[in-house]
């Protein structure tokens, strides 16, 4: 009698210590893997995406240093107004009319669109192209006795042209020196500043969405104006400047029509 009951305890302890253990591998083995996928480092903070400020410093940089040497504008405050103005590119003005500095018509005879602005539905001017909208900006900038004191200036003197700009009236704000100023600093743009008057340069990831840079080669003194022309696109192909051509062929504004004949200077 006493066999059966024995053999039976045998038994049941085998049984309970094989699934005893089977369970505790199963339990290790999960928490080691648990804490693989823990232990992985920040990854979220490796790769981040530039921010819509410094996007548009990368696409506009280079077209404000040009400025800087054709203009004597300092490229910090032209890459400054550009994205105070036009809101990082995202305004209305800058996406409908590829308007980025806010320039009003002011007797301008191309396209126009209206924009509310110190009062309701002003006039604005509108480009085919943002860099159009750069060079506008030069020439209204050099073209207007009020600003004539700011090239008296230092050309690193970001901070005397953004009080200058003020008080010649570009804009009412009365806080916009210190917001220019406030971008310069805060992005470090005097550096491209440094860089046109040192000629020295910096790596940059610009990514235009227009090409203004033709061929090297050119070999013809006169151009017929296509579709899409413009004198700064024109001034960029053949390696001078808007004023050269504007002077070489009397021109009073920078309009162009299609089939006009322009000579090209040297």
């Amino acid at each position: 009698m006493s066999c059966g009951p024995k053999k039976g305890i045998v038994t049941k302890k085998k049984r309970s210590s094989t699934t005893k253990t089977v369970v505790v591998k199963d339990k290790k083995e999960e928490v080691k893997t648990v804490e693989t996928v823990e232990t992985n480092p920040s990854a979220v903070e490796e790769n981040k995406a530039p921010s819509s400020v410094e996007v548009y410093i990368s696409l506009y940089a280079e077209i404000s240093k040009n400025k800087m040497r054709t203009h004597k504008i300092p490229a910090s405050i032209t890459l400054a107004q550009g994205i105070l103005e036009s809101g990082v590119g995202k305004g209305r003005l800058a996406v409908k009319a590829n308007n980025h500095f806010g320039i009003k018509c002011h007797g301008w005879t191309g396209a126009k669109i209206y924009h509310d602005d110190d009062r309701s539905q002003e006039c604005f001017r509108k480009y085919d192209k943002a860099e159009m909208s750069y060079e506008d900006h030069s020439e209204f900038l050099t073209g207007r006795s009020r600003y004539a004191s700011l090239f008296d200036l230092r050309p690193d003197d970001y901070k005397g042209w953004a009080k200058g700009l003020r008080a010649a009236g570009y804009a009412t704000d009365r806080k916009y020196p210190e917001k220019l100023i406030s971008l310069i600093e805060r992005y470090n743009l005097d550096k491209y500043d440094d860089e046109v008057l040192n000629g020295t340069t910096t790596k940059s990831s610009r990514r235009s969405t227009t090409i203004i840079e033709g061929p090297k080669k050119v070999t013809s003194k006169k151009h017929t104006v296509a579709k899409g022309d413009t004198l700064y696109s024109l001034s960029r192909l053949y390696k001078t400047t808007v004023d050269a051509i504007k002077v070489k062929n009397n021109l009073k504004s920078n309009d162009l029509t299609i089939g006009q004949q322009l000579i090209i200077p040297n």
